[in-house]
């Protein structure tokens, strides 16, 4: 007994993927071929009706012949009396086997046209209705989730916003509705047509026996068990049908019994899965369609291994878009969409930047990429390995006195490894035991994310007197110009992760103590949006400038930078500390107070910890000309001779380290 092997599960319908779309599009195919070989199955049946029942009126017209034979009279018919009589016996045999053809083109018409024509009429037809009432609804839903996707996220109308989310409910539901059906259909195709073929050769079979039974019972005989075998397997097939269909109908009733709130965007009632390696869905990307205007497009998206892949509808298979390893994500204000994100490529020279439908599906897809991004998918458990980091983000941002102690000497295994630093003047990196994290930054220490004020505008606050501690660690001397003298400027592009106040000044594991908990307090508080600045370093201080105004927006002096230091797993997080005064005491001299800057750059950290020991080596040397000479003597300088020029070939660079690096000379 044949079995069914393919069909569309009914549980696919609401999320409309290209993978059900191209399962789809294959029962489609199916059915048209469908449609074709029944039209040319159904004119070859009635050639043959019309044959038998064209036999019928000859045989009819015959039997008329042969009995007005006797009729004519003709004139030299004496003696053909017997010939008469054996006409008019032939005439009465030709009449009944005209009744048995005329019977047999009545059952021919009812037991093997007839069927076909109803399954043509009505099942592929309701096929034909389906697809047509299925494309209309997807086309509303599309126009629906347009209208949603532009609705602006800045002066909200709430009752805009209630009337779009209403109506992509009802579009959705009404394609939901138009799919489960069509499926339903498709799916009960695959077992109709069986019957509809088989069912018109059973009753043109069983006519010709019948025609023939009266005269020749032998050849009867021997098709019995076959025609019984056939009337056999049809019943069980019908059997078949009649229980998936209504299986089919359970189902369906069902599916379509769910709250409303499923067929509603933006309206997810389950928590944010952070830990995910895999995720798939449609997203709108933003795409350029002249030089200022752009055009939003609706893909469907989904990880496979550390790639981003997109597949159209239509399409069997997906395409690479872009290669997550190493790569970066945030999240972006774009055309006052809401949740919009952008991923960059690793060398910054690649981005895009999707909106998901909702904010749970934004948040899983960010923290998706970043967790691809460290490349987690390729460890031997990475399920357990996302599960960790994410419980191990949790704890960075606890307060330490919650957790029970660690025995003295046993390392942090969350904290970032030292390696690949290049400072000066700030203290060796201590051998012993490693200090505790209560020890270098104060549990609950507040977490600045922005720099919400430029320099110039600290400066406005302070000129009515008194000396205040600025949050940043700066004071007034540290928002004047560079020297024209200055024989280093380097510029870097980064973006500002936190800032933090610390305990101590002279230990590097304060900075990667301060990057881990900076890191994973953005984590744990779905802050990804970060503002890129433009970094310079000089011999006498350090700048971070806005690149669209060019306001300085926080400065140092290069003698207050205590510490820098890079991230060994991370070369792209790279921080520094630098030391303040606090007069909030009263005292003259202040006292000393410590804050970790944490940045990452689009180039490695390592290049601005060198450019910075640089800049302090330069500082240093101005004390003794001897020296300064012969570092000028050993670094070239740019044309004007008023810069160093850091060059790729530069004896005295570590490999590596001055590549990407920027002259503002």
């Amino acid at each position: 007994m044949p079995a069914v092997h393919h069909k569309l599960l009914l549980e696919d319908a609401l999320q409309d993927s290209p993978q059900t779309r191209s399962l789809l599009s294959v029962f489609e195919e199916d059915a048209g071929m469908l449609t074709d070989y029944t039209n040319q199955l159904l004119q070859s049946m009635q050639r043959v009706f019309g044959a038998q029942s064209e036999m019928g009126l000859a045989t009819e017209q015959l039997s008329k012949q042969l009995i007005d034979y006797e009729k004519k009279n003709f004139a030299l018919g004496k003696g053909d009396e017997e010939v008469v009589h054996t006409l008019q016996s032939f005439a009465k045999t030709v009449g009944e086997l005209n009744s048995l053809h005329s019977e047999l083109a009545n059952q021919m018409a009812d037991g093997m046209v007839f069927p076909l024509i109803q399954f043509r009429e009505k099942d592929l037809t309701e096929i034909s209705t389906l697809k047509e009432i299925f494309s209309i609804a997807t086309d509303e839903h599309e126009a629906a989730m347009v209208k949603y996707s532009r609705l602006p996220k800045k002066k909200e109308n709430e009752k805009v916003k209630s009337d779009m989310v209403k109506e992509v409910a009802y579009t959705r539901r009404k394609q939901h509705s138009a799919s489960l059906q069509y499926y339903c259909a498709l799916n009960a195709l695959q077992y109709r047509k069986r019957v509809a073929k088989l069912e018109p050769m059973l009753g043109y079979t069983q006519a010709q026996i019948r025609f023939f039974k009266k005269g020749i019972e032998l050849v009867s005989k021997k098709m019995d068990n076959f025609l019984s075998s056939v009337s056999n397997m049809t019943q069980n097939i019908q059997a078949q049908l009649d229980s998936e269909a209504e299986v089919m109908r359970a189902a369906q009733r069902e599916l379509l019994s769910v709250e409303d709130t499923v067929y509603m965007p933006d309206m997810d009632t389950e928590p944010v899965n952070r830990t995910l390696i895999q995720k798939a869905g449609y997203l709108n990307i933003r795409n350029k369609t002249g030089l200022v205007t752009t055009a939003w497009d609706r893909l469907y998206f989904f990880t496979q291994g550390g790639n981003l892949m997109c597949q159209p509808r239509g399409a069997v298979a997906g395409g690479m878009v872009l290669d997550l390893d190493n790569s970066s994500v945030m999240a972006v204000e774009c055309e006052d969409r809401r949740y919009c994100f952008q991923i960059t490529s690793p060398s910054g020279k690649t981005s895009m930047i999707l909106q998901a439908e909702s904010k749970r599906e934004y948040e899983e897809w960010i923290c998706t990429v970043n967790n691809i991004s460290r490349q987690i998918y390729l460890t031997d458990n990475p399920e357990a390995v996302a599960i960790r980091l994410n419980q191990s983000a949790i704890q960075a941002v606890t307060p330490i006195t919650s957790f029970e102690k660690r025995p003295e000497g046993e390392a942090n295994p969350d904290r970032a490894k030292p390696g690949g630093v290049h400072a000066t003047g700030g203290g060796s990196h201590k051998t012993g035991a490693a200090p505790e994290p209560e020890d270098l930054i104060a549990p609950g220490t507040p977490i600045q994310f922005d720099i919400m004020l430029p320099a110039s505008e600290f400066l406005d606050q302070n000129r009515g007197g008194g000396r205040r501690t600025n949050p940043f660690g700066e004071t007034d001397d540290d928002c004047s110009m560079e020297s024209d003298d200055s024989l280093l400027q380097q510029v870097f592009a980064v973006r500002f992760q936190g800032s933090m106040a610390v305990r101590c000044g002279n230990n590097q594991e304060v900075i990667y103590e301060a990057m881990r908990q900076v890191l994973a307090a953005r984590a744990i508080h779905n802050i990804f949006r970060t503002t890129e600045s433009h970094l310079m370093v000089t011999s006498s201080s350090l700048r971070l400038i806005d690149p669209q105004t060019q306001v300085t927006r926080i400065s140092f002096q290069l003698g207050e930078v205590t510490q820098f230091a890079a991230h060994q797993e991370n070369g792209r997080l790279m921080g520094f500390v630098v030391e303040g005064r606090d007069w909030s005491d009263g005292d003259e001299e202040g006292e000393p107070s410590f804050s970790a800057f944490v940045f990452e750059s689009n180039t490695e950290g390592e290049k601005i910890c060198y450019t910075i020991s640089l800049a302090k080596d330069i500082a240093e040397a101005k004390k003794d000309p001897d020296t300064l000479a012969q570092l000028l003597k050993n670094m070239p300088l740019t044309n004007d001779g008023k810069f160093l020029l850091l060059e790729p070939d530069t004896g005295d660079t570590p490999d590596g380290a001055e590549e990407d690096l920027e002259s503002e000379a």
